[in-house]
């Protein structure tokens, strides 16, 4: 369990993605780390990533039928790949992601990990949103 001097309590990591900056090309993009934080987008070996959410703040588009995942230790295990035009990609605010504190939903890490989006069937053509994970 990765462990900070002076704390034994949550961790936060965030990732951002911004079509402006990050493109949309078909694979898998890494998340930024959000700007002014400190911790980055990096979840330590060992880690369970206990819970989190997506906050979409510019809905993505597409000129197909785009798909988008989030991942940290494997592919979708924080949201599996969904189409844009429905949930959770359809509407702006928070959605929860699938570990929702529960011993069955967690995700471990086996290795220093990054949060990261894999886009299917067709390249965004638009799109803001960020993902934190709270981990231990």
């Amino acid at each position: 369990m990765p462990v900070m001097e002076g704390t034994r309590g949550l961790k936060e990591a965030r990732g951002e993605y911004d079509f402006a900056v990050d493109g949309g090309a078909v694979g898998t993009i890494v998340l930024r780390s959000a700007p002014g934080d400190s911790n980055g987008n990096d979840i330590p070996n060992g880690s369970l990533i206990m819970g989190g959410y997506i906050e979409v703040d510019t809905i993505p588009t597409s000129g197909g039928a785009a798909t988008i995942a989030v991942a940290s230790e494997g592919a979708g295990d924080l949201q599996t790949a969904a189409a844009i035009s429905g949930p959770p990609w359809s509407t702006t605010g928070r959605k929860a992601i699938t570990p929702v504190f529960t011993a069955a939903t967690g995700v471990k890490t086996t290795a220093r990990r990054n949060l990261a989006i894999a886009v299917a069937t067709a390249a965004l053509t638009a799109g803001k949103f960020r993902v934190v994970v709270f981990y231990r």
